[in-house]
């Protein structure tokens, strides 16, 4: 595992890049596990939610397991464009049978419980001027650039929450911290490359190191989408590799439906699980713009303004030549 960590490592720091920070359309992180580094723009209120089923089966430890859980997500655009405020909870029901002694378990409660800030430090949009269209080359527009290697990057703080007898984290501390680095590549216009490197439940006995790499691309029908993504997970509690797969529909500018499926590369717990989910938000956003003259791209004189000022310059003169 270490050697995958190293090469993810280094990832981070070849440049990738994205899309603006508040769009039109919806922009959810569903269904992947991996988080865009853009905020859903100031006033917006956004659910993602869904649910989910999972099978393991662990070959030394001779147990099998099924879950079923509910997922939800909330993020709301606070005070600037950059910034967003987000809660993440999953909730699992699961069975656990013990075969060298037949004996079955049930366990229910959180698997994950956190709230953060999440804010972007980098974005290779802000400058229009330097992202301006090729006007006379649709290829130019559309195929793959290296300027498209510079990655969007927004910095990640929070708690992760342990409440009660949690049998899944029965040593976590009731709060325990998470940091994470986002970022996000628009490969081409229908191409996204989204990475994440996050240190979850800092202070507990058992920290954990995960990294996600999804990719994403949009048909040309662009209501239809499919991703695929890889998680790594590390610490001295568990460890694990997982590949994910999946397609998302946008039923409207606010709404979106999805479904992926996804298993483990490794049989100590082999898991195989699916999930399926919506994402909506209400949108409140407003555009703060100064209003610009399209001819010099200065600010706008208000109607009447000019006029006064060249009236006033001309008296001024005349004083100047009355003697």
């Amino acid at each position: 595992m270490a050697q995958h960590f190293r090469v993810v490592f280094f990832f981070f720091f070849i440049p990738s890049l994205v899309v603006c920070q508040y769009t039109d359309v919806i922009n959810s992180n569903r269904p992947g596990i991996a988080v865009s580094a853009y905020a859903v723009g100031k006033n917006v209120v956004q659910a993602e939610t869904g649910f989910l089923y999972e099978l393991r089966d662990h070959s030394v430890l001779n147990t099998n397991s099924n879950g079923f859980g509910g997922e939800l997500a909330l993020r709301y655009g606070l005070l600037f464009e950059q910034l967003e405020i987000k809660y993440e909870g999953t909730y699992i029901s699961e069975n656990i049978t013990f075969e060298n002694f037949d004996l079955e378990e049930r366990r229910s409660d959180f698997s994950r419980n956190r709230l953060g800030l999440k804010y972007l430090i980098f974005d290779p949009f802000k400058n229009p001027e330097a992202n301006k269209p090729n006007l006379y080359s649709w290829r130019a527009n559309n195929k793959f650039q290296l300027k498209n290697l510079v990655p969007a990057v927004s910095l990640y703080a929070g708690a992760t929450f342990t409440l009660g007898d949690n049998p899944f984290f029965a040593e976590d501390p009731t709060i325990s911290y998470r940091v994470m680095v986002a970022t996000q590549s628009r490969l081409t216009p229908k191409s996204v490359l989204i990475a994440n490197l996050a240190y979850d439940r800092i202070s507990s006995d058992f920290p954990e190191l995960n990294y996600a790499i999804s990719f994403s691309h949009a048909f040309r029908n662009p209501k239809w989408s499919v991703f695929v993504e890889h998680q790594g997970i590390n610490s001295d509690r568990f460890s694990d590799l997982l590949l994910r797969g999946g397609i998302a529909h946008l039923f409207s500018p606010n709404f979106q439906a999805d479904l992926s499926l996804g298993a483990s590369v490794k049989n100590t717990p082999f898991r195989a699980f699916a999930r399926t989910g919506i994402s909506y938000r209400l949108d409140f956003h407003k555009d703060e713009l100064v209003p610009i003259d399209q001819k010099n791209n200065q600010p706008k004189i208000k109607k009447g303004t000019l006029k006064k000022k060249k009236q006033k310059k001309r008296r001024k003169k005349k004083d100047d030549f009355d003697f």
